[in-house]
């Protein structure tokens, strides 16, 4: 018998299994992939957002089926996948998912397109630090720290690269049992959330900021879903 599948596919900051520091004992009993999405490495230079090779990246990792857990600006590439590939997909949790192209009309995501557009406007004018801090000053009120070490100034590159979540073509699928944990901090997150909710999916609040997941109680929503899932004990042989 061959043990279930778990896809966990990051956000914008941190990747692979350094982004999933809660759900590493799950590779015990299931057959775990943190994946790397296209423009993140350690050592080569940032690539602008390609929602396809992620969906490439996704679908090649689901490989017969398997359940996808995804974070942020993960979310989008992961709901593309399930759009195209609803078949290999047992369950799909969403954290905090970035998933604005679904809520652009929404207050709370208008607001936030309204003061971020413009700078992404401008991605090809600013230097990447200059893009950093402009960004961290309008969505977290404060000062970003000037990138001196050789990952910082990737991360700087790497965030000026990408592409506005809320231009990503999403749609709903149904049929696929979904979660979507937030953490209760962000108003933006839980409109999202509710409009998920809205269409079926079940949502969890959470300690945790943005990263729900990282805390005990929302690493043990996360299990409980995907254990609860139906049909969800093993993979056929």
């Amino acid at each position: 018998m061959t043990q279930e599948r778990i896809v966990f596919v990051h956000g914008g900051g941190s990747f692979g299994a350094a982004a999933w520091p809660r759900q590493h004992g799950l590779s015990l009993d299931h057959d775990c992939l943190f994946l790397r999405r296209y423009g993140f490495d350690a050592d080569a230079e940032p690539l602008p957002t390609d929602h396809a090779e992620d969906e490439r990246i996704i679908t090649e990792a689901l490989g017969g089926g398997g359940h996808l857990v995804a974070h942020s600006q993960g979310a989008v590439s992961a709901m593309l996948t399930a759009v195209e590939r609803p078949d290999l997909i047992r369950s799909l949790t969403l954290v905090e998912p970035a998933c604005l192209s679904l809520t652009a009309d929404l207050p709370a995501t208008a607001a936030h397109i309204d003061l971020v557009a413009p700078l992404f406007a401008r991605q090809d004018t600013l230097t990447d630090e200059e893009f950093l801090q402009r960004f961290v000053r309008l969505t977290l009120s404060s000062e970003a720290e000037p990138p001196t070490t050789s990952e910082a100034r990737r991360n700087a590159r790497r965030l000026r690269l990408q592409a506005p979540p809320w231009t990503a073509p999403l749609h709903i699928v149904p049929g696929i049992p979904t979660l979507v944990l937030t953490g209760g901090w962000e108003p933006l997150y839980e409109e999202v959330a509710e409009y998920l909710a809205g269409t079926g999916a079940q949502h969890r609040i959470t300690a945790g900021g943005h990263r729900p997941h990282d805390t005990a109680e929302g690493d043990a929503v996360v299990r409980g879903f995907i254990r609860g899932t139906p049909s969800g004990t093993s993979l056929p042989e």
